[in-house]
């Protein structure tokens, strides 16, 4: 994913946490234990940018590092600007709901604004936020998930913290409007605006209707049980001819074109696809769960594969998985690599591929790199790339918000692989022991740091969230940044995005956090 499987909160929670939040801003609560903790660890640390060239600009996306959760059409995870240094770092947060609330991707508008969807119990929210305050500018709310019904007429929670759909996977395009398909399986583009008394709203201006490729018979409170199939579209982007591509998690992949509003799609057999997708000039990269695909439209739009690898999915879903396969969002990087990771059994491993579609079959795998301990190793959050870098993080043993509370943690771990610059393989860099359970982490390429979203076991039993930076190319922790205390301040796999102004803010369960050096 991010893969990010963003999800309103349980019952449970509201009842620990408190009433309903009120319409001005309000803090996310902390729970007890949060000054029994360090509220900060190491030093500043001194900018040092990266050399390198950054992933070619999309021509229909927001500038690289504001266009969605994956930073850019590549799915880099980078940003050109430098984020927090660890210089008297302050927290700040807003609480979006009683139930849930959790940002999970946040853009950013060419004024520097954060464009964001919010999961609730009622339903996602597209908001506008103010980048200092994070106070609410304008909202659109969007109609609620099968998968939340599903939930909770058969108290299957899982069925929730399972679910990519409904909007998570959304971007800015290069005219500030968000596009995303929402859970009726349309696509929808939206713009905001401020009015001459200055209230800003939100404007749908176009609405594509995806009903006649996808099947909808989906659960909602007047038919909670359907007896149809329902198939939701998990991921949205456009290509670089400007047609929006969609996914679905049965496997079908299809085109919208904007001009003309006519759809085409295909269908992937017996495959799921749970996370995003990447797309270069060449052609898009999507992967399921049980391969890798380059596709390219033919000339009415239609989807066709140039070429598909498979790859080990192994024999079940791992703890920390949300299926089957792969938890990456594919990373097109270098001179034409696309990496992935696996699902194998004993230990996942990195996958380096070469992406022509003119790539002989036995040239296509550059390298498969096993990562973390045996036994205890998976991730379902997008790969780092910079260069001919990768940097990797492990999820292993992180389902939902339960998994960790009383102080657990997971084993943890972060990696970076290089691929050898003549393309003969790959080799391990560093490995860092930083307990990241479920974050999409980000490389600062302005200052060269790694973002972490940490936990680490607490005896007496405090969950305490930190922001945490590591050199990138160390792989050293140089300092981390409480941020609270208790499971409202669990990202739940939602990403850090670095903010043009220096800003890293995370999604959390109760809503969202900033972290920004102080004076």
């Amino acid at each position: 994913m991010p893969n990010c499987a963003v999800v309103p909160a349980l019952a449970a929670l509201a009842l620990l946490y408190g009433p309903a939040a009120t319409a001005h801003a309000e803090e996310i609560p902390k729970a007890p234990g949060h000054r029994l903790v360090s509220h900060y660890d190491g030093a500043p640390a001194t900018a040092l940018p990266l050399p390198g060239q950054a992933p070619p600009q999309h021509p229909f996306l927001a500038p690289n590092g504001r266009s969605g959760m994956h930073a850019d059409a590549a799915g880099s995870a980078t940003t050109p600007w430098s984020g927090p240094l660890g210089r008297n770092p302050r927290v700040t947060s807003e609480r979006v709901a009683a139930l849930g609330g959790e940002c999970a991707t946040a853009t950013f508008d060419s004024g520097g604004r954060l464009v964001t969807v919010c999961g609730t119990f009622s339903g996602f929210k597209v908001k506008l936020l103010e980048p200092r305050t994070l106070a609410t500018l304008a909202e659109y709310r969007l109609p609620q998930r099968s998968s939340t019904v599903e939930a909770i007429t058969s108290l299957d929670f899982s069925k929730i913290f399972k679910d990519t759909s409904g909007g998570a996977y959304f971007y800015l395009d290069d005219r500030d409007r968000a596009v995303l398909a929402d859970s009726r399986q349309h696509v929808l583009r939206l713009a905001h605006s401020q009015d001459p008394d200055g209230v800003w709203k939100f404007t749908v201006e176009d609405d594509w209707d995806l009903t006649g490729h996808v099947p909808h018979d989906c659960a909602d409170w007047t038919d909670p049980r359907p007896s149809g199939t329902c198939d939701p579209v998990t991921s949205v982007m456009p290509d670089w001819d400007g047609r929006i591509w969609w996914v679905t998690r049965q496997g079908r992949v299809g085109t919208v074109d904007p001009a003309t509003s006519r759809i085409r799609s295909v269908r992937l057999e017996g495959e799921e696809i749970q996370n995003s997708f990447s797309v270069a000039e060449d052609g898009v990269s999507i992967v399921t769960d049980h391969a890798l695909y380059g596709f390219r439209a033919t000339a009415d739009g239609t989807p066709e594969a140039q070429w598909r690898e498979t790859y080990d999915r192994g024999t079940a879903t791992k703890p920390g998985s949300v299926n089957q396969g792969s938890g990456t969002t594919p990373d097109l990087f270098g001179d034409g690599y696309v990496a992935i990771t696996d699902n194998a059994d004993d230990r996942m491993n990195v996958l380096v591929y070469r992406r022509g579609a003119d790539v002989p079959a036995d040239r296509r795998l550059v390298c498969r790199v096993p990562v973390f301990r045996p036994g205890a190793s998976t991730t379902d959050n997008s790969l780092i790339t910079w260069g001919n870098s990768i940097v990797v993080e492990n999820n292993f043993g992180y389902e939902n918000p339960t998994s960790l509370l009383l102080g657990r943690s997971v084993v943890g771990g972060a990696t970076r692989i290089d691929v050898r610059a003549d393309g003969s393989g790959c080799d391990t860099v560093w490995e860092s022991d930083v307990r990241s359970p479920s974050t999409v982490p980000k490389l600062s390429t302005g200052n060269g740091l790694l973002y972490f979203y940490e936990k680490e076991p607490n005896f007496w039993g405090v969950d305490a969230w930190y922001l945490t930076a590591v050199d990138f190319r160390t792989g050293e922790r140089r300092w981390r940044r409480l941020t609270g205390t208790g499971p409202l301040y669990d990202n739940n796999w939602a990403p850090i995005t670095l903010g043009p102004d220096g800003t890293a803010y995370v999604g959390v369960f109760n809503g969202i956090v900033a972290v920004r050096d102080g004076d």
